[in-house]
């Protein structure tokens, strides 16, 4: 299987969902444990939320394989994303609740992870670097949006409740503060759900790596709670009823994010 679905699109704006894939080899899941093959952690429906992206003309590239294979998000080199927290590594040997994802011995050797590095993370990120360098040199400048989701409750990361909508820019380095404020502004406005930038999450690598102001890339990343728009208990279904509610403040986001671009 290919390691990702990518769409363009006419705006100066590319959506990347990195955990979205759900795909296991089978030959890695024979070493799993069973709690593991559900893949739990998924970034779920993540598409089917973001449904209004050809209505933008944005375009998106979404991974196909599970983050259980290899983490998009991650540092190559397996340094952690934040230093001195509890972090998952580059290829995960458990998951969020800190249930092994591998049989007892059958975890991945460093040949493995370099060939998983080399098979699925490489070509995922040669596509980012080349989309946004192609929309650059047709628009003058790039956004990135590296759209994720998670369970609202995950003692392994944060404490208590989380936050319905995370973003994230390397604490105020990897985007324009008046693309920033911009978005805060939409979130003010927005009583249903609760907001904050820079909070617990700050953009993992993709956006870290990516947001590039000084040379006009722009990086950003959204971390939503799964309560806004799911079940978060198996089999994890989507909710429209939820959906409905939230689907529009991303689109606002998002037709704020393309209008800015195009007008720096």
């Amino acid at each position: 299987m290919e390691p990702f679905v990518f769409k363009s699109g006419t705006a100066p704006v590319l959506l990347s969902m990195p955990h979205s894939g759900v795909f296991i080899p089978p030959k890695q899941q024979a070493r799993m444990t069973p709690a593991a093959l559900d893949v739990p952690d998924t970034d779920w429906h993540l598409p089917q939320l973001y449904d209004f992206l050809e209505d933008l003309g944005i375009g998106a590239i979404r991974a196909t394989h599970s983050r259980y294979v290899i983490d998009l998000n991650r540092d190559p080199g397996g340094q952690p994303l934040y230093p001195g927290a509890n972090n998952t590594e580059l290829c995960p040997t458990t998951s969020f609740s800190e249930a092994p994802l591998y049989r007892t011995g059958e975890q991945p050797d460093e040949a493995e992870i370099e060939a998983r590095r080399a098979k699925v993370w490489q070509p995922y990120h040669d596509k980012i670097a080349s989309e946004l360098a192609a929309i650059r040199e047709k628009h003058g400048v790039a956004v990135l949006w590296d759209a994720h989701s998670i369970r609202s409750e995950v003692p392994r990361f944060f404490d208590g409740r989380l936050t319905d909508l995370n973003l994230g820019s390397g604490g105020g380095v990897t985007a324009a503060p008046e693309l920033l404020n911009r978005l805060g502004e939409i979130a003010k406005v927005t009583a249903d759900y609760s907001f904050v930038i820079d909070g617990r999450f700050k953009g993992g690598y993709i956006t870290r790596h990516y947001g590039d102001p000084a040379n006009n890339i722009h990086a950003i990343q959204l971390e939503q709670s799964w309560a806004t728009y799911m079940n978060e208990d198996p089999p994890f279904g989507f909710r429209e009823d939820l959906a409905t509610g939230v689907r529009p403040v991303l689109r606002r986001f998002l037709e704020s994010v393309a209008a800015w671009a195009r007008d720096a």
